[in-house]
């Protein structure tokens, strides 16, 4: 799903600037699969398996075809839709968005099934989250987007985020010299340890006054972005980290205990509770009960 190029880039649709999203999903999630899932259908190889898929077919008969890669954990199924889709409706809510783009390997064609004119993928995937954002920077720029405009980088892992709390965030770091993020404020008593003979032991307790989780969406204009990237390099694990190196101070906007990161296998049953608790109206609403049919709310402000 690639969308034409933008020439020139259309006016602002909010006063306050110009907005996008970006969601990596090339990733495979490993530590929250658990033994025995289904294969991927569809997905190509992630982060490198194609290539491997490659070797073993052309390695002849007598060698034993490689099992398939399992299938990613954002696309398995929570609350009866794929663990992605939860997370693609929060966004198609904001009506500020002028698109999403969801930044997905090479040969991934998994979201084929369930289009909708609030997002597009796109196979710019990388070895590590850094290059898959970046990867999906420049594909920005590419259809359109300008170094001034907002990008919100968001975890297809974090299904629970809700509309209004992507508003929130854009509504207070839109007018910050830096941008911002969601984060939650750390609740529980923390530790340090020492490990040695005697096992994984206390080591210390560090005040928590001051400690936050970070979340997702992270907000940051796209040009100073992609600078703090470039510099910092492929091995810093979100964007905020990437702006900090620079010596910029992000902005932490409160967001909540539900907007977790799916990560561990047992993670998916508390995802699972949440959205049943929320009936998940939106997702079905925007995309629909069934596989490859889109819900009736399509109509919304999109430029792709």
């Amino acid at each position: 799903m690639t969308a034409p190029l933008l020439q020139p880039a259309p006016a602002p649709l909010s006063a306050q600037g110009r907005f996008w999203a970006l969601v990596p999903c090339a990733g495979t999630g490993s530590r929250a699969i658990a033994a025995g899932q289904p294969a991927a259908p569809g997905t190509g190889g992630l982060h490198g398996g194609s290539t491997l898929a490659a070797v073993f077919a052309a390695s002849g008969p007598e060698v034993a075809a490689a099992p398939p890669p399992p299938l990613p954990k954002q696309y398995h199924a929570v609350a009866g839709s794929p663990m992605v889709l939860h997370t693609l409706a929060a966004f198609a809510g904001v009506g500020r968005l002028l698109g999403t783009l969801v930044a997905v390997a090479p040969g991934d064609r998994f979201l084929d099934a369930y289009p909708h004119p609030a997002w597009f993928a796109v196979e710019c995937g990388g070895a590590t989250r850094a290059d898959t954002v970046m990867g999906g920077l420049r594909a920005l720029v590419g259809r359109g987007a300008q170094p001034d405009d907002w990008v919100l980088v968001h975890d297809a892992a974090r299904c629970l985020v809700t509309t209004a709390q992507i508003d929130t965030l854009i509504d207070q770091c839109a007018g910050d010299t830096v941008g911002g993020l969601l984060a939650h404020k750390l609740a529980d008593t923390l530790k340090t340890s020492t490990d040695g003979p005697g096992g994984v032991r206390v080591s210390a307790t560090v005040d928590r006054s001051d400690k936050w989780l970070a979340q997702t969406p992270q907000m940051f204009r796209i040009g100073p972005l992609m600078d703090a990237i470039a510099k910092v390099g492929s091995n810093v694990t979100d964007e905020a980290g990437a702006m900090e190196a620079m010596g910029l101070h992000p902005r932490l906007v409160p967001g909540g205990a539900q907007n977790f990161k799916v990560t561990y296998p047992d993670d998916f049953a508390l995802a699972s509770a949440v959205l049943a608790a929320r009936s998940h109206g939106t997702t079905l609403e925007r995309f629909g009960g069934e596989r490859g049919h889109a819900g009736d709310a399509m109509e919304r402000k999109s430029i792709f």
